[in-house]
This record gives structure tokens, C-alpha cells and sequence, in this order.
């Protein structure tokens, strides 16, 4: 008998170790030419809406390259993130709108 207590065991460590963590919907507002929030932190997987509440088209372009992300007026757009580190993005039409997303493993 416990030898079957210790494989029901043993199976659901595993299982539970082999589940993916759910991913997380982070949302970034642009509204009156700022980003919302400024400096934001999410996970490899996760997955960012863009809210573009201006009247404007925006970018959210990373300085690195990671992303460039079109934002037409008054629209919504998600991206999922791909690759961990620190990135400072910005609008290309708008080049002083600026923030920084934090992206953990």
C-alpha cells in the first residue's frame, strides 16, 4: 500500500512541476502623449496590450530592437513577450514619450 501512496506521489510532483505557469496580461496605456505606467515589470511569455487611448497613431518601439509595436488611434494591440532583459521603448512619431519594460524569465 504505500508503495502506491509513493507513485500517486511521485506522479503528482511531477505533474505539477511539468504544468506551465499561466501567463499574465499586462496592460500599457498611452494616453495625453505618456506611457502608462512608465516603468513596468512582467515575465518571458506574458502577454502585453497596448491601449492607445489618444487620437494619435503611437508606436512602442524598443531601443534594442526586441519590438515595434504600430498603435493606431484609439485602438488596442497585444504582442507576447519573447526574450527576458531590461527594455527602454519609445514612440517613434513621438520621441519624448518614453518608458521601460522589465522582463524577468
Amino acid at each position: 500500500m504505500l508503495s502506491g501512496r509513493l507513485a500517486l506521489l511521485s506522479f503528482v510532483m511531477l505533474a505539477a512541476v511539468s504544468v506551465p505557469a499561466h501567463a499574465a496580461t499586462i496592460r500599457i496605456t498611452i494616453d495625453k502623449l505618456t506611457f502608462s505606467p512608465a516603468s513596468v515589470s512582467a515575465e518571458v511569455g506574458d502577454t502585453v496590450e497596448w491601449v492607445n487611448k489618444d487620437a494619435l497613431a503611437h508606436t512602442a518601439t524598443a531601443r534594442n530592437g526586441d519590438f515595434d509595436v504600430t498603435l493606431p488611434p484609439s485602438k488596442t494591440v497585444s504582442s507576447v513577450l519573447r526574450k527576458a532583459g531590461t527594455v527602454d521603448y519609445y514612440c517613434r512619431y513621438h520621441p519624448n514619450m518614453r518608458a521601460t519594460l522589465t522582463i524577468a524569465p
